[in-house]
């Protein structure tokens, strides 16, 4: 059965998946590209954003794993660009340039309206209105069986967490400290809604783990 995944979202030692003051020109918020230092070196990383070099070993192997048996995903509108409000006209197509790394349907939840935009590299953005549930039975139909990775950002992680409707999470702690911003677990009783921790693993950089109803 296909699934809901979160996959090599990262988090602060005190909980926060952004910091503050999140902007066009520093979209994770102050300090919140620190959270990504394990990422970035990877190969997987590299590959598809740097020269096509990378480091292999247990990082790696979690950013590897966040691109598997992937048939569709969910953003929230953050996630997509930093306007607000009611789209004032069609030029902002994302953060990521004319070949997004998603090679898939991405739906996008937003309480407005916008016509579908079709990529480079097989990704198409949707816009959906209708809110969470429709937007992960649409996921789930364009996947066509794989799995659905939810790319976040925190406040839609919280909105899916909350209906239960996540099947697993990779989080990777990293050590650094933001004092505020986006927290991802605040008021959340991850125990009472059925989430366990399955595996943990530690590098330098993060320590990885997956939570799993």
């Amino acid at each position: 059965m296909a699934k809901l995944r979160v996959q090599a979202f990262s988090i602060s030692l005190d909980g926060f998946g952004a910091g503050p003051d999140q902007g066009l020109q520093q979209p994770l918020g102050a300090g919140g590209e620190s959270l990504h230092e394990w990422l970035i070196p990877t190969r997987t990383f590299q590959q598809t954003h740097g020269d096509g070099d990378g480091t292999s070993g247990v990082n790696e192997d979690f950013a590897a794993r966040s691109f598997e048996n992937i048939g569709a995903w969910i953003l929230g509108r953050n996630m997509f660009g930093p306007i607000r409000g009611a789209w004032p006209d069609e030029a902002w197509q994302g953060w990521w340039g004319d070949n997004p790394p998603y090679h898939t349907d991405v739906f996008v939840l937003t309480h407005y309206p916008r016509a579908p935009i079709r990529m480079d590299g097989d990704t198409t953005f949707h816009f959906v209105t209708e809110g969470i549930h429709a937007a992960l039975e649409r996921a789930k139909a364009a996947a066509k069986g794989r799995d659905v990775r939810l790319g976040g950002g925190v406040a839609t992680i919280r909105q899916y967490l909350r209906a239960g409707l996540i099947d697993e999470m990779h989080v990777a702690i990293a050590p650094v400290v933001l004092g505020s911003g986006e927290h991802l677990f605040n008021g959340i009783d991850l125990l009472k809604l059925d989430y366990r921790c399955v595996e943990h693993v530690s590098s330098p950089e993060a320590m990885h783990l997956v939570l799993r109803k």
